[in-house]
């Protein structure tokens, strides 16, 4: 039998009551979260809208657009992109990237046709987001974007050279330059002297010194410049074409296409290309500055402290410029894409969420609809100048020198060249074109070379062993004869089948017919022929003495089966592992113990030189005595070993590369820029942390990098000597002077007592009193280490070391004098080994500051 409750009517009160009742066990619910805007994100849309309001109506005039379409293009991005693109940082805009694309539209197919291409890109953009391809989009060559980038600011900078002489540009750089002469001929002094005035605050508003340049820094240099020459121009009563914003009930918006149907097509994937591109590049850009932010706490608890702001996501990225081009485009606005200069002020200007690029929107709509009669004031001069000087930006110098380094300046002189002279798809359809051709030609590029050398053949194969270098390969090693002894050297990454088995098959038969084959080769991370379950020795690129730990743990037996990947013969491989043919102790080959053995007998990296199960790594220089014992090599396994190899790898694999700068520098002797002294610390490598080749520096180097004061050097004058020389002979433009982390001798002058015996070390620290004398001077302050306190006292003495070390630097007489004429500049420096971070002696508020450096992206506008 059922029970049956008997219902009650319901009461509205208790329905309501019971709305805010929660279940049992359960947390209570969260509170609705109030909308607020960080003091942060405020000022810094404040400075980011104050650069966007000039460079808007600037790329609009550039483009040809009505000066409305940038206003609109500046606010949709801010807003739109802001809200749904996945940087939260990136300000995204009308992009000076993005000039001759927009123009080349317009003169093409009209305003509202240019306008329907920019939707059209958009929806583009929102497939490849939904298909998650924005990864794909960083695989285009850095020289193939900066090569494009720098055709688009050349092709910027000469049209708008026209209008800062008071003319009207062309419609391509060619006609530009065809128009130049007789534009110089007919130049209107009011638009020159307004323009030079733009460029010359534009330029020089950075550079104010002092607490009063700090201060005004803070202003934009481009809003000072347009807002500069506006006013002396109105002021002056300069008769000049001026900006001429229409009513926006008069405003065009987008209309159906016009056009040829492959034209079209061809328009919206140049636009497409373009600000995809540009916007991915600029949100990797912005997550390493934001990673420089130690109040941007990726990933961190949120607290008062920190703000979470985590890595961009690239795909949502593209979804939010697609979103932004749609709405922009329909709107009658400039295409949108991410902006490098904004983004960065965006960033350096403490802003912590997306909230400051969506108000920066904001403030733009609100100047678009009350600063009408203002903006009306500004020549079209001062935009043409100010937007002339970012296109001779986007020409970076920076990027120039990058490519030179990685040998690939051909395809960004070709890329620059087809933008400038065919357009922006064609150039970059030529730079893709010349990218796979130089990889190309790198793949099949093998040398191979033979020689005899003490009744040995050696066959040196350098490059990518492939089935194209096969016939030379086979030509090299029959030059080999019959029953001699022969060395295969393979310094490459890569073999693919077919050179193996043909090397594999020669072995064979000249191993059958009384040779020997050893084989051998230099790739890091190459495993020689160990026992099983041994590590692979990860040596580094540096590392030809084997001065450092190779991971090789002990081995369980004192034997064990070949490793799979080995063959019978020794022969390397198809995945391009390469060992050695060597029996058991010799060259290459393990021991009787089952460690790889150097040359000369001394056990390898990572053996242990200590009691049997120490586990600690042998040092070099030393072998195995009886009963664990260590003791002095004999001369074949000594450091002049280790050195004759060191050396003779530099002469087969370095010196061939450098020959040719080393014979300039000795035909025109050193100039070097810079006087390097640091310590002699052999951790401290001056030529890699300061990405320095042969000769850029002048190094000296001593125990505790220290500068004697002109008169205490008693009979050593060799740091006074090479200062002097490197100032009034080399003409050195700067001296640095680099203390280190754990430096020994600073921790000797803290541990130092007084008295005892003279040693030739205590006469020299004598020099290095001072810096201890002065950091237990409680009336100075200490020097500091940006982001942190002093780990301990020895790290604070170096610190301190580096700032007394200059001022005994500004006492030398060629010292003093050069800094007088204005011809030297001193840097402190600060190494932290462990870290490999390198910081910079800056003076904040009278405070000596070692401060950050940090891997910055270059990103042109």
């Amino acid at each position: 039998m059922s029970a049956c409750v008997p219902t009650r009517a319901t009461d509205p009160s208790d329905s309501h009551r019971a709305s805010h009742l929660h279940p049992p066990h359960s947390p209570p619910p969260t509170p609705p979260r109030r909308f607020r805007i960080a003091s942060a994100d405020v000022s810094a849309s404040i400075a980011v809208f104050l650069i966007a309001l000039p460079l808007s109506l600037g790329i609009a005039l550039a483009t040809g657009a009505p000066l409305q379409a940038g206003l609109v293009a500046a606010a949709v991005g801010g807003i739109v992109a802001g809200r749904l693109g996945g940087c939260p940082l990136q300000v995204s805009g009308p992009a000076a990237g993005l000039t001759v694309v927009t123009a080349d539209l317009i003169h093409r197919y009209g305003w509202r046709t240019t306008c329907a291409i920019t939707v059209l890109a958009g929806v583009v953009q929102l497939g490849l987001g939904c298909l998650r391809v924005a990864r794909t989009a960083l695989a285009v060559s850095p020289a193939i974007v900066h090569g494009m980038l720098a055709g688009i600011g050349i092709t910027i900078a000469v049209a708008q050279l026209h209008i800062v002489l008071g003319g009207t540009p062309q419609s391509s750089v060619l006609d530009n330059l065809r128009a130049l002469p007789a534009q110089l001929a007919r130049v209107q002094p009011a638009a020159v002297s307004v323009s030079a005035l733009t460029l010359a605050l534009l330029f020089l508003w950075p550079r104010i010194p002092g607490r009063a340049g700090l201060l005004l820094r803070r202003i934009p240099a481009a809003l000072v410049a347009v807002a500069g020459a506006t006013t002396t121009a109105s002021l002056t009563g300069l008769i000049l074409p001026k900006v001429d914003l229409p009513s926006w009930s008069s405003h065009a918006l987008a209309g159906l296409p016009e056009g040829p149907a492959l034209g079209i097509v061809a328009a919206v994937l140049t636009t497409t290309l373009v600000c995809s591109v540009q916007s991915l590049l600029g949100a990797v850009a912005v997550d390493k500055l934001a990673a420089g932010r130690p109040d941007l706490l990726a990933g961190g608890p949120a607290s008062g402290r920190g703000t979470r702001v985590g890595r961009s996501d690239l795909d949502r990225e593209l979804l939010g410029q697609g979103a932004a081009n749609i709405v922009s485009g329909a709107l009658g606005g400039l295409p949108v894409a991410g902006v490098a200069v904004r983004s960065s002020a965006n960033v350096q200007a403490g802003a912590v969420s997306r909230n400051s690029t969506m108000l920066h929107g904001v403030l733009v709509v609100i100047a678009a609809l009350l600063m009408v009669p203002v903006l009306e004031f500004i020549p079209l001069a001062s935009l043409a100048a100010l937007v002339m000087a970012v296109g001779i930006q986007m020409v970076s110098l920076h990027h120039i020198r990058t490519v030179t380094r990685h040998r690939e300046v051909l395809v960004y002189a070709v890329t620059t060249l087809g933008v400038v002279v065919f357009g922006v798809l064609e150039g970059v359809a030529l730079g893709i074109a010349v990218a796979v051709g130089v990889s190309l030609h790198r793949l099949t590029r093998t040398r191979i070379t033979h020689y005899e050398r003490e009744g040995v053949h050696h066959v040196h194969v350098r490059g990518q062993l492939t089935f194209l270098a096969v016939p030379r390969l086979s030509r090299a090693l029959h030059l080999v004869p019959q029953g001699a002894n022969a060395v295969v050297e393979l310094d490459g990454s890569f073999m693919d089948h077919a050179a193996y088995e043909s090397l594999q098959d020669w072995q064979k038969t000249h191993s059958a017919q009384g040779g020997s084959v050893e084989l051998t080769g230099r790739s890091p991370g190459t495993s020689i022929a160990e026992p099983s379950g041994a590590a692979d020795c990860r040596c580094r690129p540096w590392t030809a003495w084997r001065n450092h730990q190779c991971e090789l743990p002990h081995p369980a037996a004192a034997s064990g089966p070949t490793p799979a990947a080995v063959s019978d013969t020794g022969v390397p491989g198809p995945a391009g592992v390469v060992v050695s043919s060597g029996a058991s102790g010799q060259e290459g080959g393990p021991d009787e113990a089952g460690r790889p053995v150097r040359p000369g007998g001394s056990v390898g990296p990572g053996d242990s030189s200590g009691p049997a199960g120490s586990g600690r790594p042998g040092r070099p220089g030393t072998s195995r005595g009886p009963a664990g014992s260590s003791g002095p090599l004999a001369p074949t396994g000594t450091g002049g070993h280790e050195l004759a190899r060191g050396i003779s790898a530099f002469q087969r694999n370095t010196a061939p590369i450098v020959r040719g700068e080393l014979a300039r520098l000795a035909r025109e002797g050193q100039q070097p820029a810079q006087l390097f002294l640091t310590c002699a610390d052999s951790r401290v490598v001056t030529s890699m942390i300061t990405s320095s080749g042969p000769g850029d520096l002048f190094v000296v180097r001593n125990v505790g990098n220290l500068v004697p004061l002109p008169g205490e050097e008693s009979g050593d004058d060799s740091v006074a000597a090479a200062i002097e020389y490197a100032v009034d002979v080399l003409k050195v433009r700067s001296i640095t002077v680099c203390g280190h982390s754990g430096c020994g001798a600073m921790q000797a002058l803290l541990d130092s007592e007084p008295g005892g015996a003279r040693t030739p070390l205590k006469r020299w620290l004598r020099h290095g009193l001072p810096s201890l004398e002065r950091m237990a001077d409680d009336s100075r302050a200490w020097a500091k280490l940006a982001g942190r306190a002093s780990a301990d006292a020895v790290e604070q003495l170096c610190l301190t070391n580096v700032v007394q070390q200059l001022e005994h630097l500004r006492s030398h007489d060629s010292v003093a004098r050069a800094l007088r004429d204005g011809e030297l500049e001193l840097h402190g420096m600060y190494f932290h080994v462990g870290e490999a971070q390198a910081y910079l002696l800056t003076e904040v508020d009278g405070d000596e500051l070692f401060d950050q450096v940090e891997a910055t992206a270059d990103v042109s506008v």
